[in-house]
C-alpha cells in the first residue's frame, strides 16, 4: 500500500477547499490501462480523460502497481506505478491496495483524492484458490471542520457465491463504523444479477443511481453498456446529478464506463 503527501497546493485551491460543500466522484476499472480484449495500452488517454471530470475523489480498480516486462513492450508505459502516474499533479493524495501478486508484478485498487487521506487499510477479501480481492478503506479529511469522510474501494469476485460472502465482510467492516459517519462505496460489484443492493441495505447504504433512477447504472461492456457492474453507494450523504460516462472517449479507454456523482455534504 502507498500513499501520499499533499503537495503543490496553490493558493487559490486551498480557498476553494476550504470552503467545499460539494464534490465529485469518479469510478472507474482502468483495465490495467488496455483497451478491450487488451489491444492497446491507452493509459495516458486514460489520464487525460479523468483529468477533464475534475472530481475531488476517484476510485479505480484494477490499476498495475509494479510489472516487470510491460515496460519493455510499450514506449509510453510509465515509470511510475500506474496510480502515481493518474494522480500526477491533480490529485495531491493517493493509497494504492495491493490485491494480486505474480511473479511479473502486481495489481489492485487505489483511491486518488485532493483531500487529505489520514489513514488507510486494504480488507483481503479473496477466497482461497480464486481471485485475489480486496476492499481499499481510506479515511479522508474533509476540509473546513475536519470531518473523517470513510471511502472504500471496492472490486469484487466473478462467482456469485463468492461475492455474497466478500458483501458480507464489506457489511462487517461498516458495522464497525459510527453509525453517523459519512461513507461512500464504490467500485466494480460484478453484479449482474442485482444482488447487492438488498444485502448492503442492512448496513444503511444506498445506491445512487437505483435511488434516481430506479435500477443501477449499466456499465458494462462501455461500447454498449447492458451489463449493471459498477456502483456507487452513500451513507449520511446526498447525492446529485449521476452519471454513466458511456461517450467517446470513454467508450474506447476501457471494458467498463465510468461513473461519476455529485455529493453534498
Amino acid at each position: 500500500m502507498s500513499i501520499r503527501e499533499p503537495i503543490g497546493v496553490t493558493d487559490e485551491q486551498t480557498e476553494v477547499i476550504s470552503t467545499i460543500n460539494r464534490f465529485t466522484v469518479l469510478t472507474i476499472n482502468t483495465h490495467k490501462g488496455f483497451t478491450a480484449l487488451n489491444r492497446r495500452f491507452i493509459l495516458p488517454e486514460l489520464r487525460e480523460a479523468v483529468r477533464s471530470v475534475s472530481a475531488d475523489v476517484v476510485f479505480l480498480q484494477e490499476v498495475h502497481g509494479t510489472h516487470e516486462h510491460h515496460p519493455k513492450r510499450y514506449l509510453n508505459w510509465p515509470t511510475m506505478p500506474q496510480y502515481e502516474f493518474l494522480a500526477d499533479s491533480l490529485w495531491p493524495q493517493f493509497a494504492y491496495g495491493r490485491n494480486a501478486v505474480y511473479p511479473d508484478g502486481d495489481h489492485g485498487n487505489a483511491l486518488l483524492s485532493k483531500f487529505q487521506i489520514i489513514r488507510h487499510d486494504n480488507l483481503d477479501v479473496s477466497i482461497s484458490g480464486h481471485e485475489n480481492r480486496g476492499l481499499l478503506h481510506c479515511v479522508l479529511r474533509l476540509p473546513g471542520d475536519d470531518r473523517e469522510l470513510h471511502a472504500i474501494c471496492v472490486h469484487l469476485g466473478l462467482r456469485e457465491s463468492h461475492r455474497n460472502a466478500q458483501l458480507k465482510l464489506l457489511g462487517k467492516r461498516l458495522a464497525e463504523l459510527p453509525d453517523d459517519a459519512p461513507v461512500i462505496v464504490a467500485g466494480d460489484f460484478n453484479d449482474w444479477r442485482q444482488r447487492a443492493d438488498a444485502l448492503l441495505k442492512p448496513s444503511g447504504l444506498r445506491e445512487v443511481f437505483a435511488a434516481h433512477q430506479g435500477k443501477p447504472a449499466r456499465s458494462f461492456p462501455a461500447r454498449l453498456p447492458t451489463l449493471r457492474l459498477d456502483r456507487i453507494y452513500v451513507r449520511n450523504l446526498k447525492a446529485r446529478q449521476p452519471k454513466v460516462l458511456a461517450n467517446r472517449p470513454w467508450s474506447h479507454l476501457s471494458d467498463h464506463a465510468p461513473l461519476s456523482v455529485e455529493i453534498e455534504i
